[in-house]
C-alpha cells in the first residue's frame, strides 16, 4: 500500500511531511512525498515560511504519479493559491482517494495557509476529496459559521459537503469536557466516535489523525473503520507523546504490531508480483500470519474482505484484523497443532501447472479428497477446511508448502500456500509462477 502526503515540510518532524512518514512507517504503509513549502520551526516558535515553487510541485508531482501506483493522496498544507492551482492540475482528472486536512495554522502559531488562499482552497480542493478532516476552528473558517453545539457541527458538516466534499470528518478536541467526540457526515447519515480526553497540549496530532486515516483507507478498510481507527491510533500518540524540545509535546507514533506489519508488507508486494491476478481464484484471495501457539482464528491475521483482482490489478479490500479470516485462518490453525512454525498461508487459484512447478522444485506438496470428506464435516460450518488440513498432513512428516484439493459440488478447486512467515509463503509463490 502506498499513500502520497502533499504537504509542507517540518523540522521539528512532529506534523507535516516528516510526521506523516512516520506515520505511514509504523502502520506499515509506504510513504511517499511531494513538499510544497518548508517551514523554519521548533516546538516552541514558528519563524518563517518559504513555498516551493508551482513549477517543482507540478513536477514533483508528475515524477511520483507517472511511476508509482498510489493508493491514497494526503493533502495537507497547501499555503497560497499558486500551490493550491499547482496541486489541482495534477490531480483534477484522478481516481485515488484524497484525504484533505485543512492545516490553516500550525500549533505554535504561524499560518500556513494564506487568507487570500483560502478561495481558491475551497473552490478547487474541497470538491477534489473523498473526506475532509478539519478540526473545530478550521470548520469555522470554511463555512463562517461559529462552532458550538453539536447541532453547529452538523450543519457545518452539511455546508462542508455542499462545496463537494464526498464525505467530512470534524474533529471535536476543541470542544471542552472529559469526552472528545469526532463526527462524521456520509452518504448514510451523521456519526459520532467518542474518546476519553488526555489532557495534553501536542504538536502533529492532526496531521497524525489524516495520515492514519488514509493509511488505513490504503489497506481497504471502510471509512467508518478508518475514522475510529484513525482516533485510536492518535489517542495512543498523545499518550505516548514526548517532549523533544523546550516547547509542547510532540506526537510520537507507536509501533504497530510487527506481525501485523510484516503482513501488510508482504501483501504489498504481492500485488506487485507479476501477473498476480491470474493467481486469484473466484472466491477471492486471503493472506494470514498467526501469533506463535494460536489458541482460536482469533489469534490470526488476516484480511476482513478479500484480495481481490481489478482487471490486471490486486488489491486487498477489508483491513487487517485478527480473526479477519475463516478459511485461511482455520488452515493455518489446524496446521500449527502439528507444526508449530507453520504460521502462515495464501489461497490462490487451482492451476496443475503451478503443482508440477512445486514438484519439480521439491516442495512438499499434499492433497485431500474434498469428494470423501463426511456428511457432518459437509453440515457443519467452518469444518471443511479444518477436516481437509487434517486428513492432508495425517501422515506426513514434514510440513507441507503447498496443498491442494480438486474441489466438489458447489466447491471451487484450490491450492494453499504455506510458510513459517508471509514472506516465506511469497518466496515460495515467486518459485511456482
Amino acid at each position: 500500500m502506498n499513500v502520497l502526503s502533499i504537504a509542507g515540510s517540518d523540522p521539528s518532524s512532529g506534523a507535516g511531511i516528516q510526521g506523516d512518514i512516520k506515520t505511514y512507517s509504523s502502520l506499515g504503509v509506504y510513504g511517499l512525498s511531494v513538499v510544497t513549502a518548508i517551514t523554519s520551526q521548533s516546538t516552541s516558535e514558528f519563524f518563517s515560511v518559504e513555498q516551493v515553487s508551482s513549477k517543482m510541485i507540478k513536477s514533483q508531482l508528475q515524477s511520483i504519479l507517472s511511476d508509482v501506483k498510489v493508493d491514497v493522496i494526503k493533502i495537507g498544507m497547501v499555503y497560497s493559491s499558486p500551490i493550491i492551482k499547482a496541486i489541482y492540475s495534477k490531480l483534477k482528472n484522478t481516481r485515488t482517494p484524497i484525504v484533505l486536512d485543512p492545516i490553516f495554522e500550525s500549533t505554535t502559531g504561524g499560518i500556513l495557509l494564506r487568507s487570500d488562499a483560502l478561495p481558491d482552497f475551497k473552490r478547487l480542493l474541497v470538491p477534489l476529496c473523498f473526506a475532509i478532516t478539519p478540526n473545530i476552528p478550521e470548520a469555522e473558517k470554511l463555512v463562517k459559521l461559529k462552532i458550538k453545539s453539536r447541532a453547529d457541527v452538523k450543519r457545518a458538516a452539511i455546508k462542508i459537503r455542499e462545496m463537494g466534499a464526498r464525505n467530512v470528518v470534524i474533529k471535536g478536541g476543541h470542544f471542552g469536557g472529559n469526552t472528545v467526540v469526532d463526527y462524521l457526515l456520509d452518504d448514510s447519515g451523521f456519526h459520532e466516535f467518542s474518546g476519553k480526553r488526555i489532557p495534553r497540549k501536542i504538536h502533529g496530532g492532526g496531521c497524525g489523525f489524516s495520515a492514519a486515516l488514509a493509511a488505513s483507507l490504503s489497506k481497504g478498510s471502510s471509512l467508518m473503520d478508518a475514522v475510529k481507527f484513525a482516533k485510536e491510533y492518535v489517542a495512543k500518540s498523545i499518550e505516548n507523546s514526548q517532549r523533544v524540545g523546550r516547547g509542547v509535546f510532540v506526537a510520537k507514533t507507536s509501533n504497530t504490531d510487527q506481525i501485523e506489519k510484516e503482513l501488510s508488507d508482504t501483501i504489498s508486494n504481492f500485488a506487485n508480483l507479476k501477473n498476480a491476478y491470474e493467481l486469484i481464484p473466484e472466491c477471492q484471495t486471503n493472506f494470514v500470519f498467526s501469533r506463535p501457539n494460536p489458541k482460536s482464528i482469533n489469534d490470526i491475521l488476516g484480511i476482513s474482505g478479500r484480495i481481490v483482482k481489478d482487471g490486471t490489478m490486486v488489491t486487498p479490500v477489508g483491513r487487517l484484523t485478527y480473526g479477519g479470516s475463516r478459511h485461511v485462518a482455520s488452515a493455518v490453525f489446524e496446521m500449527t497443532k502439528k507444526f508449530s512454525d507453520i504460521r502462515s498461508a495464501i489461497n490462490i487459484k487451482y492451476d496443475t501447472r503451478l503443482i508440477r512447478k512445486a514438484t519439480s522444485k521439491n516442495f512438499s506438496v499434499l492433497s485431500y479428497d474434498r469428494t470423501a470428506e463426511p456428511a457432518k464435516t459437509k453440515n457443519k460450518e467452518d469444518s471443511s477446511i479444518s477436516w481437509g488440513i487434517k486428513t492432508a498432513i495425517r501422515n506426513a512428516t514434514r510440513p507441507p508448502d503447498l496443498i491442494f484439493h480438486k474441489g466438489d459440488f458447489g466447491k471451487e478447486p484450490m491450492i494453499l500456500v504455506f510458510g513459517k512467515r508471509p514472506k516465506d509463503v511469497l518466496s515460495k509463490l515467486a518459485k511456482i509462477v
